[in-house]
């Protein structure tokens, strides 16, 4: 596997980015299209995602053909067609519609730290996907996930918790995708070996 680096996110061939800032330690997979979006720190998707219009938190682990943001089509005109939007495209004397892609890019899809976002999911615009959560493969979430939930299924349902309450509201509390690199490294071994409790009470959380 290539080195990462805290200078320049890791963006391997056939990608398409646009208007997106990346965080440190960031890594984009082959055939991935990204715009409009933040990828925060340690953050990577697999193979061909397509995110838009998206703010995706620290530690997000996004599998292969996941799609986040999806844009949407205006189910209450005349035409879906996106002729109306794109109309440049099209005629020589039109030009498109910015309201229509203004919109589009302000109806933000949330991705919380520490998540992990499986194989060939989908999360539509204006959903938030909680600290520590789950989204299964396949699934297609429509409404907010909460923290440290496991969601699967059309439309997505939580499934059940992946941490209880409690340890759940600590780590939220703990906040340790906000420590440093080098804090980071220091506890890697209690990260491997430990069990969430157990790295909670010898890390103060």
């Amino acid at each position: 596997m290539p080195r990462l680096s805290a200078d320049t996110p890791l963006i391997h061939p056939d990608c398409e980015i646009a208007d997106s800032d990346f965080g440190r330690f960031t890594e984009i997979g082959r055939g991935s299209r990204i715009s409009h979006s933040v990828i925060g720190d340690y953050s990577y998707c697999d193979r061909y995602c397509d995110i838009a219009n998206a703010e995706i938190g620290r530690f997000a682990n996004i599998a292969s053909f996941v799609r986040i943001g999806a844009t949407d089509h205006p189910l209450d005109r005349a035409s879906l067609h996106h002729f109306i939007y794109r109309s440049a495209s099209y005629w020589d004397n039109a030009e498109d519609d910015p309201d229509w892609f203004e919109t589009r890019r302000m109806r933000r899809a949330l991705i919380g730290h520490d998540t992990w976002i499986g194989h060939d999911a989908q999360i539509k615009p204006e959903v938030t996907v909680g600290h520590g959560a789950v989204v299964a493969s396949g699934a297609i979430v429509t409404r907010d996930v909460a923290p440290y939930t496991i969601a699967a299924g059309i439309p997505a349902r939580k499934v059940r918790a992946r941490l209880c309450p409690s340890l759940a509201e600590r780590l939220v509390a703990l906040a340790w995708w906000d420590w440093d690199h080098e804090t980071l490294r220091a506890a890697l071994e209690d990260f491997r070996s430990l069990g969430a409790e157990g790295f909670l009470e010898k890390h103060g959380g």
